[in-house]
């Protein structure tokens, strides 16, 4: 059989290919600047495309960006023949509203979507005359992490062509003086490297990048369409005091708080590795490679304990020990030998983890409990909540867990909640080849710990943030902010109390000659802005641990500030206004994890049936789709195809096997068929994955169609309400996959258009039989041919 991958056709995939890159000749992009400032750590980027319609025609003409996940959208405005068009933020149910209008008239909607590790898409467009021009501008704030001892702003470049007046201003304001500053990035190569000038001067830094048209086709990621790739600032700041510095201006205050020349603690960790089935192939040989390098790393004060599972728990000691020489190289051999099979219990394993670590308290020492797992619990407890509330319990706010989800499939709001439970984070390790050193820093973030139990105090303050931090680690930082009660400055009074084990002392730093006055600077309107950023962030962390009346008030804060300093969060909207008649596109943040916003439950008015349309070029230059076809015309079209079947679960057993993972079908060795079932009863698939080679897969959901290089991203785009059917073809093969409606939910339907030829083919749907049930719905007792558990597969 031919290689099945060229042979792929999807009808929602052509859709998004013919419209990643515009076509040069249609439009000039003549101008394209990047400019952020940054001051105390806040970042405001803006960036402006100018882009001139050379044709003798109107022309759609798209602004497409890409930027930071840990940033907030502020403004968005475009001007045309001298009028400006500006972005509002409203709540999300609002702009719902407004996006299911739009819809219903057949027209566009854009989407805020996560695209990568690091990024988020921004993508609009506008329709403007012959010879007319455009201006786009977009800007985001973040307030920048410090790890690894250092701040990364990150600025991604894609304008899609070269561009003559290329900018990219960079200015850097720090108060307490800029340490070191270096630009990394796939941008900084080659002869790019050449484009780039940095100065540093004391408090200040500035970075600029001009290119040249033919230096923007000279990188490592560039081509004929220009540069694709990012320009990373890295730097960080002087640590005079061990108190850090505090700026406080128009009733605000900020508090970067990193002390430095601290002994290190000896600690305690447990790391419980997932070695369940799903864990199979690069997962579990990355997780191997990862342990063995963290393992060598342990100091010889440290102690530590490792448990792999899957159904069943697997000790390498059942106790913790002392990471001698000859325990670690007992401990890389159990490493080494971690094969991946069976279920999940997540359970057993992260409760035995905090036993553990209970039975072994160690005067001057912190503890740490890490968990990385790539699945949902399959077996002992599954209950989401009551693992939880489990773990919970058992941990007793002693020590932090962390939580690494490996992979897309894995349930990282599940993971995110029961690591902010116990004062811990949760992190997506990415499924590329650099999976085990993603692994590695994670754990040097967390390796190192200086000081436990850390408080903040500000007497004269209030509105803060959070100010309780179980463990300050090397290289990290504490950042508090809040409002000055009566904005009287000579009240205020700073101060922090900590635990330093090592010396088993409690430590109190308070040194108000670092406290920087207003002075009437660009740092100081920033201030209340770095205090909402924090405050949203925090109070959406929040949001995932209450519940009932408080999780109503944590939400409505957090949304009052969010639409109060314009920001763009997982709680609002940003409805781009545009000339009359033009289409209107809302813009929604997801959150880590999440599939973008399901539509159908806003009950979208469904066009009347028209003929169905075949793929085909547009007079727009765009794809468009198959049409929606009612019932009727399924049947219509059965009684002309007997061979038609659909695989689906009709009856109310099947309810039983929530998520339960699918072999669906395999075309022969180079493309496969997987889904994940729904517990709606007479319901199907909630997601199919296509696999057409080892790296590469699509992802179909009701929402959106992903296409995947391993585990980056390449191709992300959304269903509109008169698509509802993807086509695949593969050799003398046709599989459809249905979006199917049932009361306010939606699922998948695969349906076998055609059968293979190939007697290699297998799977649930592998079958010739007449359709007997709702015209084009047979039971699945006559379509399995065997049990479901015969069709059942570790991983999508």
């Amino acid at each position: 059989m031919e290689r099945a991958v060229g042979r792929i056709a999807l009808f929602g995939l052509l859709l998004a290919l013919v419209t990643t890159l515009p076509n040069k000749d249609d439009w000039d992009i003549y101008s394209f600047h990047i400019n952020s400032t940054v001051t105390s750590r806040y970042a405001t980027t803006v960036i402006t495309s100018r882009v001139a319609n050379r044709m003798d025609e109107s022309k759609e003409i798209e602004f497409q960006v890409r930027i930071p996940k840990n940033a907030f959208i502020s403004k968005f405005k475009m001007l045309i023949d001298g009028q400006e068009y500006d972005g509002v933020v409203k709540p999300k149910e609002q702009a719902q509203q407004q996006y299911t209008e739009a819809v219903s008239l057949g027209q566009s909607a854009g989407i805020v979507s996560s695209v990568g590790r690091t990024l988020e898409e921004f993508k609009t467009s506008v329709t403007v005359a012959a010879h007319k021009k455009v201006t786009f501008e977009l800007t985001y704030e973040e307030l920048l992490k410090r790890r690894h001892g250092k701040y990364e702003l990150q600025i991604h470049a894609r304008p899609m062509q070269p561009v003559k007046d290329f900018k990219v201003d960079v200015n850097i304001n720090e108060e307490a003086g800029i340490n070191f500053i270096e630009v990394k990035g796939g941008l900084s190569t080659k002869a790019l490297a050449n484009a780039i000038t940095k100065t540093h001067a004391d408090k200040q830094a500035w970075v600029y990048f001009y290119p040249t048209e033919d230096q923007q086709k000279t990188c490592d990621s560039c081509s004929d369409q220009g540069m694709n790739g990012d320009l990373v600032i890295v730097y960080d700041v002087n640590r005079d005091t061990s108190f850090g510095d505090i700026k406080k201006s128009a009733g605000y205050f900020v508090h970067h708080f990193a002390p430095s020349n601290l002994p290190r603690i000896p600690k305690n960790v447990v790391f419980v590795i997932d070695q369940s089935g799903s864990m199979s192939g690069r997962k579990i040989v990355q997780t191997r490679m990862a342990l063995i390098h963290i393992l060598s790393d342990l100091a010889e004060d440290d102690f530590f304990g490792l448990i792999s599972f899957d159904s069943q728990l697997f000790h390498w000691k059942r106790e913790l020990v002392q990471a001698t020489g000859a325990n670690l190289e007992s401990a890389r051999t159990f490493a080494r030998n971690i094969r991946d099979r069976g279920a999940t219990n997540i359970n057993e394993a992260v409760l035995e983890g905090a036993r553990m670590l209970n039975a072994h308290p160690r005067e001057g020492s912190a503890s740490i409990l890490i968990l990385l797992t790539d699945g949902d619990p399959t077996t002992g407890v599954t209950n989401l909540g009551q693992i939880q509330a489990n773990v919970k319990g058992a941990i007793k706010g002693k020590f932090p867990l962390y939580c690494l989800g490996f992979g897309f499939d894995v349930n990282f709001e599940f993971l995110e909640k029961m690591s902010l439970q116990n004062d811990g984070v949760a992190r997506r390790i990415y499924e590329d080849s650099d999976a085990n050193l993603q692994l590695k820093g994670f754990y040097e973030e967390v390796a190192t710990p200086l000081l436990t139990d850390v408080t903040m105090i500000y007497l004269g303050g209030t509105n803060l943030t959070q100010t309780n931090f179980s463990q300050y680690y090397n290289g990290s930082e504490i950042v508090v902010a809040g409002q000055i009660t009566d904005n009287n400055i000579e009240t205020f009074t700073p101060q922090v109390v900590a635990i330093s084990v090592k010396n088993n002392k409690r430590l109190v730093f308070s040194d108000t000659n670092t406290t920087t006055v207003s002075t009437g600077t660009i740092a100081d309107h920033h201030m209340p802005r770095v205090w909402a950023y924090l405050t949203v962030k925090q109070l959406l962390e929040k949001e995932l641990l209450v519940s009932g009346p408080e999780k109503k008030s944590v939400t409505e804060e957090a949304l009052r500030l969010s639409l109060k300093y314009n920001f763009v969060t997982p709680l609002t909207s940003m409805v781009v206004t545009k000339p009359l008649g033009e289409t209107t596109d809302v813009l929604h943040k997801p959150k880590e994890g999440e599939t973008p916003p399901d539509m159908s439950a806003y009950d979208l008015p469904t066009k009347h049936h028209s003929p169905p349309m075949h793929s085909g070029w547009g007079s727009s230059g765009r794809m468009f789709s198959t049409a929606y076809l009612r019932k009727q015309d399924k049947c219509a079209q059965n009684r002309h195809n007997a061979k038609s079947v659909v695989w689906s679960h009709l009856f109310s057993t099947f309810s039983l096997f929530t998520g339960l993972l699918v072999f669906v079908f395999s075309f022969g060795p180079e493309l496969s068929v997987n889904g994940r079932l729904d517990s709606t009863l007479r319901g199907g698939f909630k997601k199919i994955v296509i696999h057409s080679k080892t790296d590469q897969h699509i992802e179909i959901e009701t929402t959106a169609i992903t296409v995947r290089e391993g585990q980056t991203e390449t191709l992300r785009i959304f269903w509109y309400v008169q698509t509802r059917e993807i086509d695949v073809a593969a050799g003398d093969t046709r599989l459809l996959i249905l979006i199917h409606n049932r009361g306010q939910k939606e699922f998948l339907w695969p349906v076998l258009r055609q059968l293979p030829s190939d007697p290699s083919a297998t799977g649930i749907l592998g079958i010739v039989s007449t359709p007997t049930l709702d015209c084009w719905l047979m039971s699945a007792e006559s379509a399995l041919q065997g049990s479901l558990g015969d069709f059942t597969v570790t991983q999508l």
